[in-house]
């Protein structure tokens, strides 16, 4: 190549950050693999397949996708850069929110048990939208008691997960 040539080629840069996140899937999927070996691969007549086959699949996957990443970054292909988000960088945080909501997860961690998962869940989705900003107070509370009320019956018909029910016990 000439000297104009070059000084007008583009730097081949190598970015190894890239390459850590192949090592990472890599090592995911490796691990994921020897733990699914470990499992016994108990079949029921419910269930012809066992546990063993999906974690198989993903560890699997995992490596395959890995070494792709690791071929695609080695061919020069580059990840996009990020466009951020609409945020200011130099604002502080807002701690006053931070705290709140985290002493709306504290009181749902101190009700389940008095209240119910319906009422403490139901006090963890409203306080949730008031802490965070949400001015619609009477539509929040009717959102938190059907969110609330639809995960209580959703694990216990769906998953067969019985949430505490509290001082509800016998209502629900």
């Amino acid at each position: 190549m000439t000297e104009a040539a070059t000084a007008t080629a583009p730097a081949r840069h190598r970015d190894y950050a890239e390459y850590g996140l192949c090592g990472f899937l890599a090592l995911t999927g490796i691990v994921v693999l020897l733990d699914a070996a470990r499992l016994s691969n108990n079949t029921t007549g419910v269930d012809p397949v066992g546990p063993k086959p999906v974690p198989l699949l993903v560890g699997g996957a995992l490596i395959v996708l890995a070494v792709a990443l690791a071929v695609a970054v080695a061919r020069g292909s580059r990840g996009e850069a990020e466009a951020g988000e609409d945020i200011d960088p130099h604002s502080r945080a807002d701690y006053k929110t931070v705290l709140l909501l985290i002493g709306v997860f504290i009181a749902n961690i101190l009700l389940i048990d008095l209240l119910g998962w319906v009422i403490s869940g139901g006090l963890l989705f409203y306080g949730s939208a008031i802490v965070l900003g949400s001015r619609h107070f009477v539509r929040d509370l009717v959102i938190a008691a059907a969110l609330s009320l639809g995960t209580f019956y959703g694990f216990a018909i769906g998953l067969g997960v019985a949430l505490p029910a509290g001082i509800l016990q016998g209502i629900l």
